[in-house]
């Protein structure tokens, strides 16, 4: 049996891939939020086998939350499941140690077959995402990481709530930190991506995919 826990902040289309899955006897679905820092929390307190995680989640982000549950908790295996067929997110998600890439407009059998095969140790790409990493290649480029990429793991955490319009006030209650702490990290993320104001900061978030337009 295959433990699963879905991450995404729909109700609805988490209620349509709960019913899509529990028609398998192979696998269960032992738990659902819609926010980063729960599925972290929900990944050390549950001990899924597979996460489905969306990208695009309010508060801590989708792939935000994939780096520290990859790296807190390893023998979870997380399978970025999106819309989004932004090169960017791709490129991010395989960055931070996502086991798979999957399409929210791909067939159930799938996403069935994307679970299985993460849940094996195996890689699973949607053909859009391996189309994306094969032109890479093909064009020079790299997966070489850039500024962004060497923030630390807290400092990207709180640079995505700073670019969502969290204050440093929020962003210390949300991720259970000292205002303090907060403060210190706004400071030296700043420092290291050399921005200057918070509209600065959107800007770079946008452009990054780190968040959409729809989000500011």
């Amino acid at each position: 049996m295959i433990r699963i826990v879905l991450v995404d902040d729909h109700d609805l289309v988490r209620e349509g891939i709960r019913a899509i899955l529990e028609k398998d006897p192979g696998l269960e679905v032992v738990g659902e939020t819609g926010d980063g820092q729960e599925a972290i929390r929900l990944a050390g307190q549950l001990s899924p086998d597979v996460m489905l995680m969306d990208v695009n989640l309010p508060g801590l982000g989708g792939l935000e939350a994939t780096e520290a549950i990859v790296s807190d908790f390893p023998e979870v295996k997380v399978l970025v499941l999106t819309q989004f067929e932004n090169r960017e997110y791709i490129k991010r998600a395989i960055r931070v140690g996502a086991h798979g890439y999957l399409l929210k407009s791909s067939l159930s059998s799938q996403l069935k077959e994307a679970i299985h095969c993460v849940h094996r140790g195996e890689r699973y790409l949607h053909p859009v995402a391996a189309a994306e990493l094969v032109d890479l290649v093909a064009t020079g480029k790299s997966l070489e990481e850039d500024d962004y990429d060497r923030l630390t793991r807290r400092e990207k955490q709180v640079f995505k709530l700073l670019a969502e319009g969290k204050t440093s006030r929020e962003i210390a209650k949300y991720l259970s930190i000292s205002l303090k702490t907060a403060m210190t990290h706004r400071t030296h993320l700043m420092a290291k991506l050399e921005l200057h104001s918070r509209a600065e900061l959107i800007r770079y978030a946008i452009r990054k995919s780190i968040i959409s337009v729809d989000q500011t």
